[in-house]
């Protein structure tokens, strides 16, 4: 099973890829992070998009959802931005994050090349 690296390393040779994370929502802090852009500062990225996270899960609960998050998704003008949640009991409150360049990626394979990474995923 890959680790962190190895799944990082996969998640950025999704075609548009422009930077990768695996976060902990529970302190917003990434585990590991890989970008080919120093425009992109993972650090931030991975503390903002833990609130997403965070506001999502709460909202789903204050409406009683007995339901996961696949994956959420942000659409800029440029960029497409991939929140994944760990769905594994080893993964649980960690958070894939992928941010492509939209004008390089295809969407639809990199949601599915992303939730690859996530199964085979090993922290």
């Amino acid at each position: 099973m890959p680790n962190i690296e190895t799944g990082l390393k996969d998640m950025m040779a999704i075609d548009g890829a422009i930077g990768a994370a695996v976060v902990d929502y529970g302190s917003g802090m990434p585990l590991g992070s890989l970008s080919s852009t120093s425009q992109l500062d993972l650090t931030v990225a991975s503390a903002g998009n833990t609130e997403v996270v965070r506001a999502k899960m709460r909202t789903m609960s204050d409406l009683g959802l007995q339901d996961a998050i696949d994956d959420i998704l942000i659409t800029l003008s440029t960029q497409y931005h991939i929140i994944r949640p760990l769905t594994g009991r080893k993964g649980q409150g960690l958070f894939l994050y992928l941010a492509l360049d939209r004008d390089r990626s295809n969407l639809a394979l990199a949601r599915h090349r992303l939730k690859g990474v996530e199964e085979n995923l090993d922290v």
